[in-house]
């Protein structure tokens, strides 16, 4: 008699039905704690879906800014004989590619956009982010590092760790009012993520041989629009 050790104790249409609200109530709750955060820095629930579907669609668009050329190394061998034996010559190879660099809608360009408007709304918080924003961009660079074939890795929650750090320190330690903090978390979150892991590493992106190098190209759940927003929680 065959036993089995695992047997699925469910239909297959409950299977299906009960991945289906999973992914519905995770998408609430993203909904919700996307919703809390931008309603922190001063937008409404019906402005922060607005924003939230139009980040949503802009992740699958990549605007093209410009093509580069790069010459990437190919390390190659021949072989020489000599008296019947057979020597290894190791010698490298240029293939020269082209890089276009584009910048994704949903990643990168609507968190910019939303951090400007955030600076022009609090003009008075400018210089409090500036020192932010170098120290989010500081501590990212210094962990960033460029993969073959995937783009910059940087530790998820360390970004968004840095910008509450810097946000709560100046804040705390300034005459500032204390409700500028949401806002100097959001756009150092936003801004030092996109300088610190994606802009400073720009040079090391082109030299990976990639066709296209996107800005805050892993859409949505990129890094840089998830440091912001993670950013606010923690404050």
């Amino acid at each position: 008699m065959r036993h089995r050790i695992f047997y699925n104790p469910f239909t297959f249409v409950f299977t299906i039905i009960l991945a289906f609200v999973l992914a519905f109530s995770i998408s609430v709750l993203f909904y919700g704690l996307v919703s809390s955060a931008f309603s922190k820095i001063g937008f409404s629930w019906n402005d922060a879906l607005i924003l939230l579907l139009a980040s949503l669609i802009g992740s699958s668009i990549n605007i093209p800014l410009k093509t580069i050329e790069t010459n990437v190394p190919i390390e190659n061998n021949k072989y020489v004989k000599i008296f019947g034996v057979s020597y290894r010559v190791p010698f490298k190879e240029t293939h020269k590619t082209r890089t276009t660099i584009a910048i994704n809608v949903g990643g990168a360009l609507i968190p910019t956009i939303v951090s400007i408007y955030l600076l022009g709304l609090f003009p008075g918080s400018a210089i409090y982010v500036l020192y932010a924003t170098l120290m989010v961009a500081f501590i990212t660079k210094a962990v960033a590092r460029p993969v073959k074939g995937v783009g910059i890795v940087s530790p998820a929650l360390l970004p968004p760790i840095a910008a509450a750090f810097s946000s709560i320190l100046i804040v705390y330690t300034t005459g500032i009012q204390h409700d500028l903090i949401f806002a100097v978390a959001y756009i150092s979150g936003t801004l030092g993520t996109l300088i610190g892991a994606d802009l400073l590493n720009m040079k090391a992106i082109t030299k990976l041989g990639a066709p296209v190098v996107s800005i805050g190209g892993a859409g949505t759940f990129d890094g840089v629009f998830l440091a912001g927003v993670i950013a606010v929680l923690l404050v």
